[in-house]
């Protein structure tokens, strides 16, 4: 009897052994995948800076210019550091090598999470994942067309007019990449919309009665992530707004998920 009984135990704890290993496998086994997946994020950046990297100076011309544009005649940009020459090229062209790859990067990043999506979740997850890199895009476009000419413009301007404008490479870098970043999340505000309202956290009507409130954030927003200036701020703040009620014009569109889908 002992030994029915010992060999039912050992029987048993081989097969929650053997569960427990099937359980693991599937989790080694997608954080090699994901892994992996990195890995070539990665590689595709290191790919893409290295074939920027013999034109980084002149890419800092380029990006400089809306600045340089707007500078008293006789001003230059100068360089207050020793290796700000070479740095602020080199950072420039870093990070407009992972502005480039995101698309790439994205791609792996759809790669990894579709197994997991049902198929009518895959319909809508594809056109806001291409919509999520052209929106990125555009808001960059935006701040380097539109906003840096006219707050340049008005920087260089408003100054004491004994006071010679000649702005440090590495600061001008540091600044605008803050409002590349700013203007390119501001303008993902559709995709968050449209995933809020399909995911069922909130609905179209919601949203509308909240509107007042998401004026109000916007130029909150603005506050923060760009300079202590009126210009930039409504810059920021007012295509926010603009695009906040472009996400609830796409979301009516949009049918939220059931209540059991989004559990699962």
């Amino acid at each position: 009897m002992s030994q029915r009984t010992s060999g039912k135990k050992s029987d048993h704890s081989q097969t929650t052994k053997g569960t427990g290993q099937d359980k693991e496998q599937p989790l080694v086994h997608h954080l090699l995948e994901l892994r992996g997946r990195i890995l070539k994020s990665l590689v595709a950046v290191l790919v893409v800076f290295a074939g920027l990297f013999y034109f980084a100076n002149d890419i800092y011309v380029y990006i400089s210019e809306p600045l340089r544009a707007s500078l008293p005649e006789g001003s230059t940009m100068i360089a207050t550091e020793v290796a700000s020459p070479f740095l602020a090229p080199f950072k420039l062209t870093i990070v407009l090598s992972l502005f480039i790859a995101i698309p790439f990067i994205l791609h792996q990043a759809w790669g990894f999470i579709a197994p997991g999506l049902y198929r009518h979740e895959k319909v809508i997850a594809i056109p806001l994942l291409v919509a999520s890199i052209v929106l990125f895009y555009l808001g960059i476009a935006f701040a380097y067309y539109v906003v840096f000419p006219l707050i340049f413009s008005f920087f260089t301007t408003v100054g004491p007019e004994s006071v010679t404008v000649m702005t440090d490479i590495n600061s001008y870098l540091d600044f605008i990449l803050k409002l590349f970043f700013a203007f390119g999340i501001a303008f993902e505000i559709p995709v968050a919309t449209v995933l809020l309202v399909w995911s069922g956290v909130t609905t179209v009507e919601s949203l509308k009665e909240k509107r007042p409130y998401v004026v109000v954030g916007c130029f909150v927003i603005g506050m923060i992530m760009t300079p202590p200036d009126v210009i930039s701020q409504s810059l920021l703040a007012i295509p926010m707004w603009l695009l906040f009620e472009c996400g609830i014009l796409f979301a009516r569109f949009v049918k939220s998920r059931k209540p059991d889908e989004a559990e699962a």
